[in-house]
Formats: C-alpha cells, sequence, structure tokens
C-alpha cells in the first residue's frame, strides 16, 4: 500500500496518491479520488465523485459530497460543510449533482458552509463560521454570515495594503481583467 490507512478507517476507493494518510473513522466512497500527500483526519467522509487533488488537508468532521473538486494544496478546516443540492428533498435526486470547485491554495476556515455551485479562488481564504453563497475570487478575504468580501490578500496569506502591496513578502499585485494577480516587472 503507498498511502497510510489506519485501521479504524473504511476505506473503499483504489484511486488514493502516495504517501496520502486516512486516519481513525474516516470513510471514503469507490469512485472517490485522492491525490498524492493528502492528510484525512478523523470522522470525515467522502462520497463517490469527489476528486481532491495533492497536498490536500482535510480536517476532522468534514464531509465532502458528490460534485465537489479541490484542487492541490487546498485546507479545509474542521466541520466544513459542503453543500450539493440547492433543493434538497428526501429520497428525490438531482440527475446531476451541481459542481462546486476549490482552487489551488485557497483555505476554508472551519465551521464553514460552502453552497452548491460555487467556484472559490486560488489562494483564496474563507474566514471561519462563513456561509459561502456565491463565488469567491482569487486572493480575496471573505467572512460572515453571509461571506462578504473583506480584504485582498497575498499568496502568502496576509491582507494587500491599499496599493495592493504585501507587508510580509512585500509581493505586488494588479487587476489584469478583472483579476487580481502578481504584478510583473
Amino acid at each position: 500500500m503507498k498511502y497510510y490507512k489506519h485501521p479504524q478507517s473504511l476505506v473503499e476507493t483504489d484511486n488514493i496518491g502516495a504517501n496520502s494518510r486516512v486516519w481513525a473513522f474516516a470513510h471514503i466512497l469507490p469512485g472517490a479520488v485522492l491525490g498524492e500527500n493528502c492528510n484525512v483526519n478523523d470522522h470525515t467522509f467522502i462520497e463517490n465523485d469527489v476528486v481532491l487533488g495533492d497536498n490536500v488537508t482535510v480536517k476532522s468532521g468534514v464531509y465532502i459530497w458528490d460534485g465537489v473538486r479541490i484542487k492541490d494544496n487546498v485546507f479545509i478546516g474542521p466541520n466544513v460543510t459542503f453543500t450539493n443540492d440547492l433543493r434538497p428533498r428526501s429520497k428525490q435526486y438531482p440527475d446531476q449533482f451541481l459542481e462546486t470547485i476549490v482552487e489551488e491554495w485557497a483555505s476554508i476556515g472551519a465551521n464553514s458552509t460552502i453552497i452548491a455551485g460555487i467556484t472559490i479562488g486560488k489562494y483564496a481564504m474563507i474566514g471561519a463560521g462563513s456561509v459561502v453563497t456565491k463565488n469567491v475570487p482569487n486572493n480575496t478575504l471573505w467572512f460572515g454570515n453571509p461571506a462578504k468580501f473583506v480584504s485582498y490578500i497575498c499568496n502568502c496569506g496576509e491582507k494587500l495594503s491599499s496599493d495592493l502591496v504585501c507587508s510580509k513578502c512585500n509581493k505586488e499585485y494588479e487587476h489584469k481583467n478583472c483579476i487580481l494577480g502578481e504584478k510583473n516587472d
């Protein structure tokens, strides 16, 4: 086995990358795909139509439902809740669940709820306890219920100044076609 599986976990998929770790009481269904070097903590559930990239951290108490796509280097805090159906009814299933995408290097704080069908951009950060109801652009910090834009942030996670410069690492940013990105000198 190329990954670690705690004896108290239930792993039904064969699609787990090298050096990943699945801890106690985690349940991963047969269709799920996990990349390399992922860390899936205790008391998690990962449904069939789920893809996790490389280096993803899923903290305890997280349930990841069909249609969720989590890219490389994403952090999912404890008890984050993903949804996949905007009009759920018992024993009534949509033909296809909405796709929710969490882009590279995004971080989602503990106890946040992510509504189905949205995209959380690269390097975005969601504050603990937030309810995310719409798309979150790259390099932005959002929190609240409903989550609202608070600040632009650097790839390192620090807030940017009003002139889009990071006080920690001195990276400079600019808007290009309405998308925040690193400034090219």
